[in-house]
């Protein structure tokens, strides 16, 4: 789980509205998912990205509605990673059992600008920024690496890891 990418960095209390507007929630297929991610924040998004690149996001990261298509879109979109100061508690669980890798690191966001390389060691739980600056993750429960690793939920079950 090592990526590197340019980074896209949004704010504070990112809702899942934003991350994929309700209007798209008639369906779950990723590609139709991915292609609209961030629109209502960002309506270039999709065209300005490339795979591999990081969001590195503020406080609260994925509020409001409990929605999967949210981490879905995301992954969709060929996002490597989300790095946030926090999530929200839904989108967190959301997003391991989707198989979206996201990571907490609450000083990474104030030290970085939009489309900054950044240089993440998920397993060794960092990012490295183009200065040089590492900043710690928060750690990670054992348990919720094993999905994450695995690709989410229903991969780990497939798997025959599910204890």
């Amino acid at each position: 789980m090592n990526f590197t990418g340019k980074i896209w960095k949004f704010g504070d209390d990112m809702d899942t509205d934003l991350i994929i507007p309700a209007r798209y929630l008639t369906t779950s297929d990723p590609n139709i998912l991915g292609g609209n991610c961030m629109e209502d924040a960002d309506p270039d998004f999709v065209s300005k990205i490339r795979k591999g690149d990081i969001i590195v996001a503020g406080k609260n990261f994925g509020c409001g509605s409990s929605r999967e298509h949210a981490p879905i879109a995301i992954k969709a979109v060929g996002i490597a990673c989300v790095i946030a100061k926090s999530f929200a508690r839904i989108f967190y669980r959301n997003a391991f059992n989707m198989g979206l890798p996201i990571f907490e690191s609450p000083g990474l966001w104030d030290r970085v600008s939009n489309g900054d390389s950044l240089t993440v060691d998920g397993d060794e739980e960092w990012a490295k920024t183009i200065d040089g600056s590492i900043f710690p993750f928060k750690k990670m429960h054992p348990f919720m690496r094993e999905l994450m690793t695995d690709g989410g939920l229903m991969a780990h079950i497939a798997k025959g890891r599910v204890k």
